[in-house]
């Protein structure tokens, strides 16, 4: 028998999302959550969607990620999808940070770990969660590949002029300051589909991918491969985002130390998750914010007008940077969802070619649309993302290279 399942796992701090793919046709099995792990109660949600049947909701202890993992298994077990089924070809990791090492799905052994771990000052949230699920998930089956695939590694094919900051190159080297992006897969997955709806080759095309949910990036990506990238060192820079402050002056975080008096971590913990759209008016739910500017708030209308320039200044520079666009794509919660934020972003960027018909960009849907005006100059896409799949894809293909 063949294998060709591929069961996700993605490793929080206190949660673990998952879903099981079978990559003949890259159809879903079953996926779930489990959440506040250590905490009391823990929550596990499992669907069955191979079969069709109702999700299965379960409140309890769960003390560690060990336990979590045993509970998602047994599960998986209940739908006779279990983790020591013989079809199950491989588990895909998602890694937040890779550094830039990694810059491919990648096999996990030691070696793997003994870095990921070194990667934790750079990553202090992410990784330790990420290493505690390979590690869970390595225990319950050792003799099974398990695979990491990073969110930073799609962009590591960023030229050094858009990669380096401009500090003191020793200083930077010694403590691995440089800009590495996130949402990695998400992009990459998000390019290549937009390319698609295009009916041409990735290589083909040249697109902006605006990942907007409540972490937010963009990017600029020359034919298939991303050449910049709105986050930086850490998921902090760049877009407004629900809680993060994106973009600010450096010396703004010396102020509030000095005049402000506020710690080091009190200033991580206000840009970080005080920060960005809750910041700005108590509200990071995009659908929130547009209802109370339908009722006249002040307060909402001046923070979306603030999320909406910031989106169109980094349209604006990617544009610049690629010379030639092809597709502006938005993707993730808000960037599918809204079409508000879609219409706000592009306009007054028609001498650009870009404008959305608003017809077209009133409809919902869970399928990769265009909704800008017929022989538009620059597409603009709705494309749903869908990580998951691309760790999935990623993982099957190095199994099935390495075999």
């Amino acid at each position: 028998m063949t294998a060709t399942r591929v069961l996700v796992l993605n490793s929080g701090s206190s949660s673990v999302k998952y879903q099981l793919l079978d990559m003949r046709d890259s159809g879903r099995l079953a996926n779930g959550l489990v959440e506040r792990i250590g905490e009391q109660p823990s929550r596990l949600k499992h669907t069955p969607l191979a079969t069709g049947g109702e999700s299965r909701e379960w409140t309890g202890p769960i003390a560690d990620h060990d336990a979590a993992l045993k509970a998602v298994a047994e599960e998986l077990a209940k739908d006779g999808l279990g983790l020591d089924s013989p079809e199950l070809a491989a588990i895909g990791h998602r890694v937040v940070h890779g550094g830039k090492h990694f810059t491919e799905p990648t096999v996990i052994d030691d070696a793997v770990l003994a870095e990921i771990e070194r990667l934790i000052p750079v990553a202090p949230l992410h990784n330790p969660a990420n290493l505690t699920g390979i590690r869970t998930a390595t225990a319950l089956r050792p003799d099974l590949p398990q695979v990491a695939v990073f969110d930073t590694a799609f962009h590591t094919t960023m030229p050094e002029a858009a990669a380096r900051y401009a500090i003191d190159v020793e200083t930077a080297e010694a403590h691995r300051v440089r800009r590495y992006g996130f949402h990695g897969t998400s992009h990459a997955y998000v390019s290549r589909a937009t390319a698609k709806l295009l009916g041409k080759a990735p290589e083909e095309v040249n697109v902006i991918v605006l990942h907007l949910g409540n972490g937010a990036s963009a990017s600029a990506v020359e034919r298939g491969r991303c050449v910049d990238t709105s986050m930086g060192l850490t998921p902090l820079e760049g877009l407004v985002m629900g809680t993060r402050s994106g973009d600010i002056d450096p010396a703004v975080i010396f102020h509030l130390a000095r005049v402000g008096e506020m710690s080091i971590d009190e200033i991580d913990t206000l840009l970080n998750k005080k920060s960005g759209l809750i910041g700005l008016c108590g509200d990071n739910d995009m659908r929130e914010i547009r209802r109370r500017i339908d009722e006249g708030d002040e307060r909402a209308k001046l923070a979306f007008d603030i999320y909406i320039h910031r989106l169109k200044k980094y349209i604006g520079a990617y544009y610049a940077v690629l010379g030639h666009v092809d597709a502006v794509a938005f993707t993730a919660g808000v960037g599918e969802n809204a079409a508000p934020v879609r219409e706000a972003a592009v306009a007054g960027l028609g001498s650009l070619g870009l404008a959305v018909d608003d017809e077209l960009n009133a409809v919902r849907g869970d399928e990769p649309r265009l909704i800008s005006p017929a022989g538009a100059r620059v597409a603009v896409a709705v494309v749903p993302t869908d990580e998951e799949l691309e760790i999935a894809t990623q993982t099957y293909a190095l199994v099935q290279k390495t075999n």
